[in-house]
């Protein structure tokens, strides 16, 4: 299971609504590269694809590829706004490792 906070589903309805795709949802992923070994991706996805794992949070939709669901089981997407700008993070249980700026990890 793949968790939205209330802010950041407030923050990916927003988006949403902005790229006029009501009805849409996000797409999380795992790719290899970043300085940790493996790097999260979030892109709008309108209908997710074959064999992903839908998950709903917060009225939010998240599409999840097979490969990705094994790395993401019990992640939770966060969104963060500090002085020096916002922005989505996700709180990964299963990462041993994160690099400095959070955005890869390693298993």
């Amino acid at each position: 299971m793949i968790n939205v906070t209330e802010t950041a589903a407030s923050k990916i309805t927003e988006l949403l609504a902005e790229e006029q795709k009501d009805g849409s949802g996000l797409r999380v992923f795992v790719q290899g590269g970043g300085c940790s070994g493996f790097q999260y991706g979030l892109m709008i996805d309108e209908g997710g694809g074959m064999g992903d794992q839908i998950f709903e949070s917060h009225g939010v939709k998240l599409f999840v590829d097979p490969i990705s669901v094994r790395y993401l089981g019990g992640a939770e997407v966060d969104f963060v706004d500090t002085v020096t700008g916002g922005g989505f993070t996700i709180k990964n249980p299963q990462a041993v490792s994160t690099c400095g700026c959070g955005s890869s990890f390693s298993v």
